[in-house]
């Protein structure tokens, strides 16, 4: 199944490509709002099963009505360096523990429209991003796509300069800068995969293709990470999870290159959609 919130509101996708406002196709036994669908994920799936309603077709509905499907997650979790290419072009090795961090929620954005630079180095780096559907402790790896609602596209943009300030490393403030944290413009549930674990991602900047990979090159794919955080926190119902970034970033190219404005960001997962974000000058 896919969903998306379209006008703010929680809308299915449904195979013929219509949009199906589940609000009013549930008589309100479901609310407009994503974000508490999550915590009723498997009786909203259920209840979709029943949809008879045509819907709206979806090429009607303009890119800007497109939001983040997960809004207002409780916890963010971000993964660095889960792609071995992109630990060597970091001058790095492949690690041998998740590198965990935060993106504060306050940075997340919808999956069109324009994105504020700020003073510094800003790069990019498309992922695919989960969002769990079940509240998840102690999960075993094997198990672990049973607790996933579904999974999108994300950008997870980085200001180098402040990423390197301080006696440690500032991930979590280099990378939560306002709109640094696109997400959209689908939530596709597990199933709707051959393989959720082989998926095409990549991204392009004016046409160009800066990145291209594939999820099944993770070095901790999308059950090991559940599993290896839920053993230490419980993952809970609309929690997300950023999985790492392929190689291709600007800091990593020679020479280095970094977003400007003018620029035109386009962010994929194959069997997903894609994201487009202009970017313009701070303020």
């Amino acid at each position: 199944m896919r969903f998306a919130v379209i006008s703010n509101r929680l809308s299915l996708i449904t195979a013929s490509d219509a949009v199906v406002d589940l609000a009013r196709a549930s008589g309100g036994r479901f609310g407009p709002g994503i974000q508490d669908a999550y915590e009723r994920w498997d009786e909203l799936l259920e209840f979709c099963t029943t949809v008879t309603e045509v819907g709206t077709p979806l090429s009607d509905v303009p890119t800007t009505e497109f939001g983040n499907p997960a809004p207002a997650p409780r916890q963010l979790f971000a993964v660095g360096l889960n792609y071995a290419e992109h630990a060597a072009e970091s001058s790095l090795p492949a690690p041998e523990e998740p590198a965990v961090f935060t993106k504060f929620v306050t940075a997340l954005a919808d999956p069109y429209g324009t994105i504020a630079l700020v003073p510094g180095k800003v790069d990019w780096e498309v992922e695919l991003v989960v969002v769990l559907g079940r509240r998840a402790h102690r999960v075993a790896a094997a198990d672990a796509w049973r607790y996933v609602a579904g999974v999108t596209v994300g950008q997870d943009i980085s200001e180098r300069v402040r990423q390197r300030v301080g006696p440690a490393p500032q991930f979590s403030m280099g990378k939560s800068f306002p709109g640094f944290g696109p997400m959209g413009p689908v939530l596709v549930t597990p199933d709707e995969f051959d393989d959720p674990d082989d998926l095409e991602l990549g991204c392009l900047i004016n046409g160009e293709q800066m990145q291209k990979g594939r999820t099944s090159d993770m070095v901790f794919p999308v059950p090991e990470l559940i599993a290896r955080l839920s053993a230490i926190t419980p993952l809970l119902p609309g929690d997300v999870i950023f999985t790492g970034t392929p190689a291709g970033v600007g800091f990593g190219r020679t020479p280095q290159r970094y977003l400007a404005p003018g620029d035109e960001l386009v962010s994929y997962v194959r069997g997903v959609g894609e994201m487009r974000h202009l970017l313009v000058a701070g303020h």
